[in-house]
């Protein structure tokens, strides 16, 4: 089986309340049933935002991607977490950022770091352009990992989509967690280099 990612984009020129109501609609069907379509519209939606406050907050892009990935893996695994008395589906995720930036940091560096406490969060109004460019950049993932041998795409899809860590695919694929490993290893670097040549 693939993993087609086919995206839910959310609509361009809804005025904000009603963008927030569709954000707490979404959040409610992956805290509900884990709803994948629900999950990759906020992912196709907050990504892009989530890169732009990171870049400006002073992280080059391989940074602000990781801390991208870090995030909506937050959202994924800790969504219910989020209650809408609390505020908004995109103060949440935003809150989230903020705290994996400074997290990030104290890891990385002794430096001193910028609290993004004062920064200016990016409008909650989609951008074509960037929703533009995260259905494009999702279609290519998609197509290169169609790519990929059968062994290797079954556990990219285990770990990423079904959400399993390697010691449990080893155990559902009755293989050693060593042959689990270096597939994804595998995987990893031949993703790599088709997403490089797509660019």
């Amino acid at each position: 089986m693939g993993l087609a990612l086919r995206v839910t984009q959310l609509p361009n020129d809804d005025p904000p309340e009603r963008l927030a109501q569709m954000h707490r609609s979404l959040i409610a069907r992956v805290a509900g049933n884990r709803d994948r379509e629900a999950y990759k519209a906020l992912f196709v939606h907050f990504g892009p935002r989530v890169k732009a406050l990171m870049l400006k907050a002073g992280a080059d892009h391989a940074q602000a991607e990781d801390l991208v990935q870090d995030v909506m893996i937050t959202v994924w695994r800790k969504v219910e977490l989020y209650t809408p008395e609390r505020g908004a589906v995109s103060t949440w995720i935003y809150t989230i950022a903020r705290n994996a930036r400074i997290d990030r940091l104290r890891r990385n560096s002794s430096r001193a770091y910028e609290d993004l406490e004062g920064m200016d969060l990016p409008s909650d109004d989609p951008s074509g352009e960037d929703v533009a460019f995260a259905s494009q950049r999702a279609e290519r993932v998609g197509q290169a990992l169609a790519e990929l041998p059968d062994d290797q795409k079954q556990i990219i899809e285990l770990a990423y989509v079904h959400d399993m860590p390697q010691s449990e695919i080893a155990g559902t694929l009755a293989i050693p967690l060593g042959t689990v490993k270096s597939r994804m290893r595998l995987a990893y670097g031949k993703l790599k280099v088709k997403l490089e040549e797509m660019r």
